[in-house]
Formats: structure tokens, C-alpha cells, sequence
């Protein structure tokens, strides 16, 4: 049953040949599933404007196995990092860029409370290949703030997100499988055996547009949750460059050239995009609150975006409950570097070969019957990367 009363295009004698995917949006989501399209030999076009800077255009791309204030193993994290390793590694080898960056993690403890979570979490197996044993007060030297002893967090790295989309956009553009521009959904209309968009046909679209979604006409009825996070690029003469990233309060980065990253804060009520006052004092503060003695600080990028992130913490994936042929993959929320490797693999395995969704992410979860899903498209209307 058709929902929408599109617009129907008639194609053309010069119409392209039909292709078999059109994804939209071009962050970390659609140029990774794109990714693993090529490698299968599957054709698709990939729509999206790269200077509508999403989340992983600013992200740190911190992979963490340990994070929250309750010191949480990661989702599926024994399945992810491998993975995500194994997918930058390669594509530093096709693109000659460094992308992939292991790192030692140390999480310094704030109060008595966090030792005793963190002495738990250490006689519980099922941390066993993501924690080292508890380091003792002073263990760290006397440079940081260390009254209450850290954790040594194992198999942590760092991915370069900004070089990785540059170097898959280039790639796609250089192809023609990247068209640079705005989404508009008004033109993507329902054909006799697929959509077309543009006067070309495709069999399937997959949604991959982040924070953009509220304006997706088909897909705005999933609740999609942003929080916005603010980090600093930061420099310090007087701060030595500890050679793995801390966790105290906040985290610190370290990069190339003496550089570091400060981040990240978590704000779920501003929906502005513009970094703020606020979020730099409060990473300002978590940086002097982590040294005895607080080193001069020059902040040399301030940048912000809006994660997308779902209220079950777990990410958007699967077809439209009534649309045949309109799919969804989102909700990828702050650890976008270590899940969108494997989940786009489990996306195309679905695409392709018509395996199941795992159920925690397929969004069969939310049900079909929301009067929402009724909405029509407007006629036109801007999808952000």
C-alpha cells in the first residue's frame, strides 16, 4: 500500500541505467556502507554535501572498551574494535593515510566510590581483555591530579574520522559515485518497480543523514536523540605530551606536533551548532582539575556537533514498516568509529542477502503504526553532509 502521493517522473530516452542503491548522506555512516557496497561489486550513487560539516567531521573518533560514569563495558565491543581495526587499517593501505592510531587508556578514579566499581569490574570476567589491574594513588607520577589510584584500559585507539571521510569522498567523487550537493526529498518519488531520483532509478535508498533525520518525511517518526558535544584542539608549552590519552572528567588526546585534544562535553537541550562559552569553560576546567600545577593553555579550535545517539543506545538500522525499498542506517551516536565498520557490514549482508538484523537495532523495535509515518514529503527540502 502506498502511503505518499509522490510526484512521478517519467524517464526519460537519455535516463541513466537503473542503479541499485542511493544512499544519502555522505558522513561516516553512508561512506563506510558505500565502502562495503564497492567491495561486493554492488553499484550505488551516494548523495550528500560535504561542506555541511555532520558529527564525525569533528569527532575525536576515540574507541573506548570502558566508558560512562559506571565504568560499562562497551556494547559488542569484543566484536567491534577487531573489526574497526581490520577495515582502517586497509583503507590506510589503499589511501597511504595514517587513519588508525592504538592507544593506551588511563582512567584516573575521582572517589572512593569509582575504586570499588573499579575493583568490581576487575574481579568480573567479563572484563578480563579490557582492564589491567588497579594502579595505586601516585602511580601515574606526581604531574596529575591522582588521590584515588586509575585503571589501565586495554585495546583503546583513535581514528582520524576527518581524514577518513576526505579520502572515501575523494574516492567516490573520483568515480562518479559521489554527487556533492543537498538531498531534496520532494524529487525522490515511487516508481512501478523501485524509486527514482533525479530521472534515475534505483531499487533500494538507504538514509544515512545523522541529525537530519527530524526532516526525513519517511523515517522523522523514529526517535532519534542529539546530544551535542563541544571539543577543544589545544596546545601547551608547559604540558608534556603523556603519550595515551586520560580520562578524568573529561578525556585528553594527545596528537602530533605537541597538540592535544580536550573533550568531550554532553548537552542534550542546545540545538544550536555554534560551540559555546560553556562548553570551553568546562573543558578548560576538567584540564586544570586533571594537573597538580596548571600548565598555560592556548585553544586553537573550538568545535562542535550534535551526536546522534537513540534512547535505548543503540543504533537506527533496517526498511521503512510500509515504504518497500526505503532503508535507514543511523543512530551511530559517540562511538560511530568503532560500530559503523561492522554495522555496515550487517546492513549489507541484510541488503544484499537478506539476513536478519540483529533485533537490538533493527527498528522493528519501535513498531509501524505511528500516525507520523503518514506524513507526506515536502516538496523540497535541504539533508545535511
Amino acid at each position: 500500500m502506498e502511503i505518499f502521493h509522490h510526484r512521478k517522473y517519467k524517464r526519460s530516452i537519455n535516463a541513466e541505467p537503473k542503479t541499485k542503491y542511493l544512499i544519502v548522506g555522505a558522513g561516516l555512516a553512508g561512506c563506510v556502507l558505500a565502502r562495503h557496497l564497492e567491495a561486493r561489486g554492488e553499484p550505488f550513487t551516494l548523495v550528500g554535501n560535504p561542506a555541511r560539516a555532520g558529527a564525525a567531521d569533528v569527532a575525536a573518533g576515540i574507541i573506548n572498551p570502558v566508558t560512562g560514569r559506571w565504568m560499562t563495558k562497551s556494547w559488542r565491543i569484543d566484536e567491534f574494535a577487531p573489526e574497526a581495526r581490520e577495515f582502517y587499517r586497509k583503507l590506510e593501505g589503499e589511501t597511504a593515510r595514517h587513519l588508525y592510531h592504538p592507544i593506551e587508556i588511563t582512567r584516573f578514579c575521582l572517589n572512593s566510590e569509582d575504586v570499588k566499581r573499579a575493583k568490581r569490574r576487575l574481579r568480573n570476567p567479563r572484563y578480563a581483555g579490557v582492564l589491567e589491574s588497579f594502579r595505586e594513588p601516585g602511580t601515574e607520577g606526581e604531574i596529575y591530579q591522582d588521590d584515588h589510584g586509575s585503571l589501565r584500559i586495554l585495546g583503546g585507539a583513535w581514528v582520524d574520522l576527518p581524514a577518513v571521510l576526505e579520502a572515501l569522498r575523494v574516492r567516490f567523487f573520483q568515480n562518479g559515485r559521489l554527487k556533492k550537493t543537498d538531498f531534496e526529498y520532494g524529487r525522490l518519488s515511487a516508481g512501478k518497480d523501485g524509486w527514482e531520483y533525479d530521472g534515475q532509478g534505483f531499487d533500494k535508498v538507504v538514509f544515512c543523514e545523522g541529525a537530519e533525520l527530524s526532516n526525513n518525511p519517511w523515517f522523522k517518526y523514529l526517535p532519534l536523540c542529539l546530544a551535542k558535544g563541544e571539543t577543544l584542539l589545544c596546545e601547551s608549552p608547559d604540558f608534556q605530551d603523556p603519550g595515551k590519552l586520560l580520562h578524568r572528567e573529561k578525556w585528553l588526546l594527545p596528537h602530533a606536533n605537541g597538540r592535544f585534544r580536550l573533550g568531550a562535553t554532553y548537552d542534550d537541550k542546545d540545538p544550536l551548532p555554534d560551540p559555546t562559552e560553556e562548553g570551553r569553560r568546562q573543558l578548560i576546567a576538567a584540564f586544570q582539575n586533571l594537573n597538580r600545577e596548571v600548565p598555560k593553555l592556548s585553544v586553537i579550535k573550538h568545535l562542535a556537533g550534535h551526536r546522534p545517539g537513540t534512547a535505548d543506545a543503540r543504533p537506527l538500522m533496517g526498511e521503512h514498516p510500509r515504504e518497500k525499498g526505503l532503508f535507514i542506517f543511523n543512530g551511530l551516536g559517540s562511538k560511530g568509529a568503532s560500530l559503523a565498520p561492522t554495522l555496515s557490514r550487517e546492513l549489507c549482508e541484510f541488503l544484499i542477502e537478506g539476513k536478519a538484523l540483529p533485533p537490538e537495532t533493527d527498528i522493528g523495535r519501535f513498531g509501524g503504526n505511528r500516525s507520523s509515518i503518514n506524513n507526506r514529503p515536502p516538496n523540497s527540502s535541504g539533508s545535511s553532509f
